[in-house]
């Protein structure tokens, strides 16, 4: 970056600065959130609050570990600020694209050690692929071609930390849950996100899209249909659907096809090589067939859908399903290009944790948490706003 360069993306720090700061509260608070928000862009290696404060801040370590932990400004408002952002600045950007705004529901893991971190146990790490001891969130991101940015989130509570027992109160006790939180599924978790967001009513998702572990839950998408919410989500290969309209049959599901037999049944004609998007080497090709179906719900026949089938264009192609509620009519161009906007959403992530200490907290409450990833949010929103108005296309 240049000396100019700097002193742009100074000024726009310092302007979000000034639009975000009396969502902390007082000016020892705003301070706080400033240089907090500057430490995870800056602080050269790890991003937590020790440093933070020595290297960036003015100091006040212990200050500051209560700014994360404990203050009281409430995390959902700059969320909801953030919404209003990303409506502002980067949305427009879809308005002329035949996809839109793309939701993306998506989980991240966060290794952990101990027991004492809200919402910690052994359970599945997807960026590992294994068990792990881990803190688990669920996020919500809106895709546009200006940028992406993180609507809201929340941290999953695994069954264990649900319990009546005096021991498992007491655990969440310490770590600050809220009175009266009870288990709630990933799935469960996920509707309730878009369902904020639609009833905020800053950013309008044209489409969501999420991996099987929520393409698969009926419950998620009979919500997505309750709020007339388009969505392109993947399913698992052996997922079964009704290829003739199951209205006045009588027949049990186990004889239907999966996704992956009427995949294989499809004529060569029925395939079309599309492009996704740029890649290093060139545009990112796919394979692309699109089958009108009906789903199968809660074992019962369910609505019309979309079967969407992705495969690679390898000598040994791996495929990927989907199904969707778009209309009849919806170009097959439309239900790829979203069901591949999860890719940004990986690249998020990817930056979050490599550059803007995403993963490098320290605290363990539950408002700790929250905390933390709206501030990380709030930074990635300023990383996206200084690469449009420099034109970089990395962070530096």
């Amino acid at each position: 970056m240049t000396p100019d360069d700097v002193r742009a993306a100074a000024a726009i720090l310092a302007e979000m600065h000034e639009q975000y700061a009396p969502l902390f509260g007082r000016d020892p608070a705003q301070l706080h959130a400033y240089d907090y928000l500057k430490g995870l862009l800056v602080c050269p290696e790890r991003k937590s609050v020790e440093p933070i404060a020595l290297l960036v801040g003015h100091g006040d370590v212990s200050g500051l570990q209560k700014f994360v932990n404990s203050a009281p400004w409430a995390y959902d408002d700059v969320q909801a600020e953030i919404q209003g952002d990303f409506a502002r600045r980067l949305a427009p950007s879809a308005a002329g694209t035949r996809t839109g705004v793309v939701g993306v529901v998506d989980e991240s893991a966060f290794s952990k050690k101990g027991a004492h971190s809200a919402g910690v146990a052994v359970q599945h790490n997807g960026r590992l692929d294994k068990q792990d001891n881990c803190q688990v969130g669920v996020f919500l991101l809106a895709v546009a071609p200006a940028g992406v940015a993180l609507l809201d989130h929340r941290l999953y509570l695994p069954e264990s930390w649900c319990g009546a027992t005096p021991e498992a109160e007491a655990r969440r006790d310490r770590a600050h849950i809220p009175a009266g939180l009870g288990f709630a599924t990933k799935p469960q978790i996920a509707a309730e996100l878009v369902r904020n967001a639609a009833a905020l009513g800053e950013v309008r998702l044209d489409w969501i899209t999420a991996d099987e572990a929520y393409g698969k839950n009926g419950a998620f998408l009979d919500q997505m249909e309750a709020l007339e919410q388009r969505y392109v989500v993947e399913v698992p290969t052996n997922t079964t659907v009704w290829v003739v309209d199951p209205a006045g049959r009588v027949g049990r599901n186990r004889s239907l096809p999966t996704a992956a037999e009427v995949a294989a049944a499809l004529p060569a004609g029925a395939w079309r090589a599309l492009a996704v998007r740029p890649g290093a080497k060139g545009p990112l090709c796919f394979e692309f067939a699109a089958v009108r179906v009906w789903a199968v719900r809660h074992r019962r026949p369910g609505p019309p859908a979309w079967l969407l089938v992705r495969r690679s264009l390898e000598a040994g192609p791996e495929a990927k399903y989907y199904v969707s509620n778009g209309a009849e009519s919806e170009p097959l161009e439309v239900l790829a290009q979203v069901a591949c906007a999860r890719h940004e959403v990986e690249t998020f992530f990817e930056d979050a944790k490599t550059y803007l200490g995403m993963a490098q907290y320290e605290t363990r409450s539950w408002v700790g948490w929250h905390h933390h990833m709206s501030l990380v949010a709030l930074a990635h929103l300023f990383v996206t706003r200084a690469r449009a108005a420099l034109g970089k296309k990395s962070p530096s």
